[in-house]
């Protein structure tokens, strides 16, 4: 059996403004009902797969369990990287992880956030290298390029040793416009994605004969990780020592065991919004548009509004991406849209939470969004998933009244506790330790109407909490 690890942090940047670091682009739906996350999971079902395994950040741990579930997965598990440290610290705390269970075990490390149209086509191919696998080699998978890319690594392929899966006689560094259009010319000159597969037990090999340092550091904090709701968390400690390099630097370029498995289905990255542009549909000008965007003499454009109350129009506009949400606004030229993380740095250097920050804030136990915010009060709208519960807290410098607007809520304050239905409300003085909960089996929604001197999400005082957070 093949076990996917689905590599699923990151800071997403490159498709900023709907992408952030509190809620990368795996998660988000960018070309689909179904985020790219899910997208990736489902990839991976069928004859010859296990469960996946996932690498993620703290963060978007209850993320990655609530999008797994909608999809009617369970996971093999769920390893927490304390700190992002590039790829291949992440490579092979999985690998650890599997070898331990069993040694001979198969993994497939893919990214979490691509796009491949042709599932089915794909688990053939990643079915044809398992073969080239099991005999001990890294397998690495080409995509048959559509066009002279340069913002892609490629490959060259040698003589065939499996149907479908050639010797790697070597990896090529982005190349520049002119390279990248003599390698479209050979057929031997592949997209390089990014997917691995091999032996757990080949993996700690590879990184014990050329990344022995990254190996040894991953293997402690390994060894001394914690079980945390179910969770394998990685020791925070030893893990900050952990050199922080990609896997294609760190082993992938220097082990001479690499085969590659030729893929000539769609696949896209989406590392751009003109990638996201190619992958989108499009009218007869080239335009693609979602629902509430309207082209007005437009061609090859990329209009995306976000957000259901804002109707984004462009007029004359040519090879342009503009990406409305509610508290952002992104329009660049569709060729300049791989440096969208320059306006990231930009904005964090002023300050702005946009640079970082949804407006909707996703919690274990479900989300909220700012209303409104103003001086001494603020206005949220709080979505609690049934059977899910917030902490038991009090506030130092507020005083709240929430009004459910659908569900019913289970509201403790103090010694009392009473159950509300829509159109009910209930005011928490300042200071009282309150608690909400959904104990039914739909989604609650409330109005939270906060006012008071301070109204930061560090005014919590927590006495109890179901999800183990100590903030």
């Amino acid at each position: 059996m093949i076990t996917p690890v689905l590599l699923c942090g990151g800071s997403g940047t490159r498709l900023w403004p709907l992408s952030r670091k509190s809620f990368p682009k795996q998660f988000a739906h960018i070309t689909g009902p179904e985020s790219l996350f899910q997208q990736a999971a489902r990839r991976f079902i069928g004859e010859g797969f296990s469960a996946p395994l996932a690498v993620t950040g703290d963060s978007f741990r209850f993320i990655v369990i609530e999008q797994l579930a909608a999809c009617e997965l369970d996971p093999a598990g769920v390893l927490i990287e304390p700190d992002g440290r590039n790829t291949a610290p992440a490579a092979i705390a999985a690998a650890l992880n599997l070898y331990a269970k069993d040694p001979n075990a198969l993994m497939l490390l893919v990214p979490s956030d691509h796009s491949v149209p042709d599932a089915e086509q794909f688990r053939n191919t990643v079915r044809n290298g398992a073969a080239a696998a099991r005999e001990g080699q890294i397998v690495t998978f080409g995509i048959a390029p559509t066009r002279p890319e340069t913002g892609f690594g490629w490959l060259e392929c040698g003589e065939q040793t499996h149907p479908g899966v050639n010797a790697l006689t070597r990896f090529i560094e982005k190349p520049d416009a002119t390279t990248a259009e003599e390698l479209l010319k050979d057929d031997r000159h592949l997209w390089n994605a990014g997917v691995f597969l091999a032996k757990a037990s080949v993996m700690i090999d590879a990184y014990r004969a050329h990344a022995p340092e990254i190996l040894e550091t991953v293997e402690a904090a390994v060894l001394a990780a914690k079980s945390d709701l179910g969770f394998c968390r990685l020791d925070a400690d030893l893990w900050d020592k952990v050199p922080e390099d990609s896997i294609d630097y760190a082993i992938m370029e220097k082990t001479q065991n690499v085969s590659i498995a030729r893929f000539d289905g769609r696949w896209s990255d989406l590392g751009s919004w003109e990638a996201v542009w190619q992958e989108s549909g499009r009218d007869k000008a080239g335009n693609a548009l979602t629902a509430n965007a309207t082209a007005i003499e437009c061609q090859n454009t990329l209009l995306r509004s976000e957000n259901e109350a804002i109707e984004l129009v462009g007029i004359g506009l040519e090879n342009i991406v503009a990406i409305a949400m509610p508290d952002a606004v992104m329009v660049a030229d569709i060729s300049k849209s791989q440096h969208v993380k320059k306006a990231v740095q930009t904005l964090k250097s002023q300050g702005a939470k946009q640079a970082v920050q949804l407006p909707v804030d996703h919690r274990p136990w479900g989300w909220f969004e700012t209303l409104i915010l103003a001086d001494r009060f603020q206005v949220k709208r709080i979505h609690v998933h049934p059977g899910a519960a917030l902490s038991l807290q009090s506030h130092v410098h507020r005083s709240e009244h929430w009004i459910v607007v659908a569900g019913t809520a289970k509201v403790t304050v103090d010694d009392k506790v009473t159950l509300l239905s829509e159109n009910q409300s209930v005011y928490i003085p300042l200071g009282a330790v309150h608690r909400m909960e959904n104990p039914g089996k739909v989604p609650m929604v409330l109005i939270e109407v906060q006012t008071g001197s301070y109204l930061g999400e560090d005014d919590i005082i927590r006495y109890e909490d179901v999800y183990a957070r100590n903030s």
